[in-house]
């Protein structure tokens, strides 16, 4: 099974740890969050990764060198330019269709995101419901939100003003009945055929992607992982809440 982890962002948020190298090299308690990620996708049988580099891309090189590359094949897409979550995977596109695994659906997940959820059993989710896209998504607050329909799929999104938690209008790609907004983790399951159907160019999220897809009727599923340990690591103050998370015992 394959996968991709996006690491190529600058950080930013998480400053000054990233004043010096890339997100992915950020430590909770002695790991980086590259390690991890990798840790996790290796658990569950994925045995080839292909991470997209930019910020101090040279020294996730030599860190994933210098680790005998964790025991798998990794590969890397060095973006001169920041392409976003959707570009990022299109430029990447062709890792998945080079080998006789090309209609196997692979995962794409966030390196600033730390979880429990069972990524075995996401991916089987996926497969037994026959999804374009099945992401994982918790009953949490969040400033955007995904809106799925009463079947779980995938039909709009909703933004949250942070300063008043004023709700926007939902951008709906198709109507429902019903709606239930739900905060996205940034772990996703696609299906290879993702990328003939793939529209944008350039930089691009794959959110854009998802809703103009769900728009033409292509199943974009939640996978509800509401039980389940998650954290989003893009500031200091998470990073060290994730560590003492650990201590505990929860992760």
């Amino acid at each position: 099974m394959k996968a991709m982890i996006l690491a190529a962002g600058l950080g930013t948020r998480l400053r000054p740890l990233t004043d010096d190298r890339p997100k992915a090299l950020v430590e909770v308690s002695g790991r980086t969050l590259l390690e991890i990620a990798l840790k996790r996708l290796d658990a569950i049988g994925v045995r080839d990764v292909i991470i997209n580099i930019h910020h101090y891309a040279d020294m996730i090189l030599d860190y994933v060198k210098s680790h005998d590359n964790f025991g798998m094949r990794i590969e890397f897409s060095r973006e001169e330019i920041l392409l976003d979550t959707g570009g990022g995977l299109k430029r990447a596109a062709n890792f998945f269709r080079d080998s006789a695994s090309s209609e196997e659906p692979f995962i794409l997940h966030n390196v600033d995101v730390i979880s429990t959820i069972d990524l075995g059993y996401m991916v089987r989710f996926h497969v037994d419901h026959d999804a374009l896209a099945t992401l994982a998504v918790q009953n949490r607050e969040t400033s955007r939100y995904l809106l799925f329909d009463e079947y779980g799929e995938l039909c709009g999104r909703l933004a949250v003003h942070n300063e008043n938690l004023k709700r926007s209008e939902p951008e709906m790609a198709r109507p429902a009945r019903q709606v239930l907004p739900l905060a996205f983790s940034g772990i996703h399951v696609i299906s290879p055929r993702v990328f003939s159907r793939m529209e944008e160019n350039g930089a691009f999220s794959i959110i854009t992607t998802y809703l103009h897809l769900a728009a033409q009727g292509a199943r974009i599923i939640a996978f509800r992982a509401d039980n389940s340990y998650w954290r989003d690591l893009g500031r200091p103050e998470h990073i060290a809440q994730a560590a003492q998370d650990l201590c505990r015992g929860l992760l």
